[in-house]
Formats: structure tokens, C-alpha cells, sequence
């Protein structure tokens, strides 16, 4: 049996991670992907199995406004995110950091998320 490689290690940091979190109607759950280019966020309500509010460094309102994938457009997302939560009046969610280290760009879309007014 051989190594992980490190795709594998965090799909399976990921399912242990999703076995604990669900998002429900009272506390939806605020879902990250971060690609090798982008970061993609969007707040999820896994009775109905439906994406409620999405954003992400490739959506319209900030596709001008980013350069590359730095901590930046992770927190220009998150604010995006929290302003998008807003007008449709959610306010608590459940983080999941799909296996990622809660660390530099996931770090900064959360901090960014929660000084836009959603608690976690």
C-alpha cells in the first residue's frame, strides 16, 4: 500500500469532516473549494440538497476587480459572499474548509464572511 498523494489525503479529510457537518435550515453550511486558479464559496441547504447563494473569484461583480489568487480576492469572495447571504436574510452558517487547512486564503474568505455579518 503505497502514499497518499495529497488530492487523496484531503478527499478524505473532507468525507470525515462532511460526516459532522450538514447544513439545515437553521444553520445552512458555508461550503469552500479552492482551486488552482480560483476560490468558489456558497452556502448550501443539505435537507433540500440545493445552493442557496454562491460566489467566487470568477463571479461577474469581481471578475474585473481581481488579479490573480492571492489572500485578496479570498477576502473580496468572502465580503461578496456575506453581502450576497445578507439580501436574502441568512445570517448563521456552519464553515466547512473541505479538507483544506483552516489557513491563508480560506482563512481570509471566513474572516472576510464574518465581518460581513454572518456568524459561524
Amino acid at each position: 500500500m503505497g502514499k497518499k498523494s495529497a488530492k487523496e489525503a484531503r478527499q478524505y479529510r473532507r468525507a470525515r469532516i462532511r460526516k459532522e457537518i450538514s447544513g439545515t435550515p437553521e444553520r445552512l453550511r458555508l461550503s469552500v473549494y479552492r482551486g488552482n486558479r480560483n476560490i468558489y464559496s456558497q452556502i448550501i441547504d443539505d435537507t433540500k440538497g440545493i445552493t442557496l447563494v454562491a460566489a467566487s473569484s470568477m463571479s461577474p461583480e469581481l471578475r474585473d476587480k481581481v488579479k490573480g489568487f492571492t489572500i485578496e480576492t479570498a477576502k473580496q469572495v468572502g465580503e461578496l459572499l456575506a453581502s450576497k447571504a445578507k439580501e436574502k436574510g441568512i445570517d448563521k452558517v456552519v464553515f466547512d474548509r473541505g479538507g483544506y487547512k483552516y489557513h491563508g486564503k480560506v482563512k481570509a474568505l471566513s474572516d472576510a464572511a464574518r465581518a460581513g455579518g454572518l456568524k459561524f
